[in-house]
């Protein structure tokens, strides 16, 4: 896929088709800064989600990307300054 923009809401699509929603997390809510661990999502199923970034979205993410992103928006910010390294 090419694009320049990483948005939440692809995020948000990822974490549902990756690792699926915890019945108590409402994804659809205002999660932008909720830590990763509080939404039910632990290391693996981030490792999983990134892995499913990278391949959506033709980039390659540092391994460290996951422990420097405990929220979304920090996740998000990250896919987005690969993205935009890329289409440079």
């Amino acid at each position: 896929m090419q694009t320049t923009e990483f948005t939440l809401d692809d995020l948000r699509r990822i974490l549902r088709d990756g690792a699926g929603a915890s019945e108590d997390v409402d994804l659809e809510g205002d999660i932008i800064d909720v830590a990763f661990e509080d939404l039910g999502y632990e290391s693996i199923a981030l490792l999983e989600t990134c892995s499913r970034i990278e391949r959506e979205y033709g980039i390659s993410l540092d391994d460290d990307a996951v422990s420097e992103a405990p929220t979304p928006r920090a996740l998000v910010a990250i896919v987005n300054t690969h993205l935009i390294a890329v289409a440079g």
